[in-house]
């Protein structure tokens, strides 16, 4: 097992949440069933044998009614920024987004002091999300397989395999598969600050808009 370098805040914060779970009598199953976080990934959490990202601990402190500030008092602020942390294609685990079927993991970053959070996401055939979100920040979403269509502002681009897009994240933006098989993505989020996570699209978000079908752009067709 490789070594923590900062074992006592994953220690300390899984305690918290521990703490402010059983303080609202919850179970695991519960609180994963209103974050949407596998109860598994919650079970680590809480024992200290896993990080969370600060999107996952704002979920997780949304369905607590817990202000996230209170995970981090009396923690050195050096151990909330990640320094090393190497991800292996073993590494399987991927969080499911509730009634779409999308599956994530983050694969980089996402601490407290990181500037950017890198994500693997897997698109199902014939699978699609209806809300829009709009999020301080930008992104980059590079196919590896599949196509991909991604709305963005007034404008739609089709995305095949090996291609990329950038984009200013305080757009109205959204993605879903247009192939004819899964379709595999990396994302690489960066907020405009350490203080604002990136919610988006594929991840369960507390905000959304709701936006009339697309135009077309250079990138491919108009949504239907």
């Amino acid at each position: 097992m490789q070594n923590d370098p900062f074992p006592s805040i994953n220690e300390t914060i899984g305690a918290r949440v521990g703490a402010a779970r059983k303080e609202l009598g919850l179970t695991l199953s519960q609180l994963s069933a209103q974050c949407l976080l596998s109860e598994s990934f919650l079970s680590r959490l809480e024992r200290g044998q896993a990080s969370a990202s600060i999107a996952n601990l704002l979920q997780i402190c949304a369905a607590l009614q817990f202000d996230i500030s209170e995970l981090f008092v009396g923690l050195q602020g050096n151990g909330l920024k990640t320094r090393i942390a190497v991800h292996r294609e073993s590494d399987r685990d991927l969080a499911v987004v509730e009634t779409t079927g999308y599956r994530w993991r983050c694969v980089g970053g996402g601490n407290l002091q990181d500037d950017m959070e890198v994500f693997y996401l897997v698109f199902p055939k014939d699978e699609r999300m209806e809300s829009f979100v709009s999020h301080p920040g930008q992104e980059h979403c590079f196919v590896i397989s599949g196509e991909v269509i991604f709305e963005v502002a007034d404008e739609s681009h089709h995305l095949g395999a090996g291609d990329g897009i950038y984009i200013d994240s305080v757009l109205p933006h959204r993605a879903r598969n247009c192939g004819s098989s899964v379709a595999h993505v990396l994302m690489t989020v960066s907020a405009s600050n350490n203080t604002q996570a990136a919610f988006d699209w594929w991840r369960p978000a507390h905000r959304v808009t709701k936006r009339p079908a697309l135009r077309a752009g250079k990138g491919g067709n108009a949504d239907e």
